[in-house]
């Protein structure tokens, strides 16, 4: 597993560069980012970190006055796929196969999230590839205040394949299912929603 916390938002990195900067422009100006009231803020010259920007305002916040759940998902939601497009290449297909989010504290304020794929993490990746074709991989992500403090942890299991392999029948490692958890602990009474995908039906004999 991959995690990628924010500490301090406004910790220096290796400048953007302008191929860099207009991807992140139009990524903000996308109608379905764009919608979630999030901003991306930062992206690496080679793609190993993303940064997003959540703030508190008209848009995102809910009835009750915090930034709304869905935005709190929505703003992380495709990152770490487009990292590893990316990062990986054409001879590469990447999928969201399945999600999770943990709601720990209500957003009352901006949020921040800091998304790293190391380059051991990348190898790794390429190396079991080598081996079995297709796997799953599990990503996580805190969305967190200035001061560090987390309010909400996003999880997710990628899909990736080599180019040609997606669609074969051979099975993935790891999740058989596609599926999105929503979990709600302590501001909401423990409500869960789980949404699977319905079963392959079974070959004829």
């Amino acid at each position: 597993m991959t995690n990628a916390n924010v500490g301090n938002p406004g910790t220096r990195s290796i400048p953007e560069t302008w191929r860099t900067r207009l991807l992140r422009w139009g990524f903000n100006l996308f109608p379905a980012y764009w919608g979630t009231g999030g901003r991306i803020t930062y992206i690496a010259p080679d793609w190993h970190e993303v940064r997003v920007r959540l703030p508190l305002s008209w848009r995102t916040r809910n009835y009750v006055g915090t930034i709304f759940g869905g935005s709190l998902y929505g703003a992380v939601d495709p990152i770490y796929m487009v990292m590893l497009i990316k990062l990986l290449g054409e001879g590469y297909v990447v999928w969201d196969k399945a999600a999770t989010i943990r709601f720990r504290r209500p957003g009352r304020t901006t949020l921040y999230a800091r998304f790293e794929i190391a380059p051991e993490e990348l190898d790794a990746i390429r190396s079991e590839l080598d081996g079995t074709g297709k796997i799953d991989r599990v990503f996580q992500v805190d969305l967190t205040s200035a001061d560090g403090t987390v309010h909400a942890s996003v999880e997710k299991t990628l899909h990736i394949a080599r180019r040609g392999l997606e669609l074969s029948g051979r099975p993935s490692p790891v999740v058989p299912n596609h599926r999105m958890q929503v979990t709600e602990g302590g501001l909401g009474g423990g409500m869960t929603r789980d949404r699977r995908a319905p079963a392959a039906p079974e070959p004829e004999r």
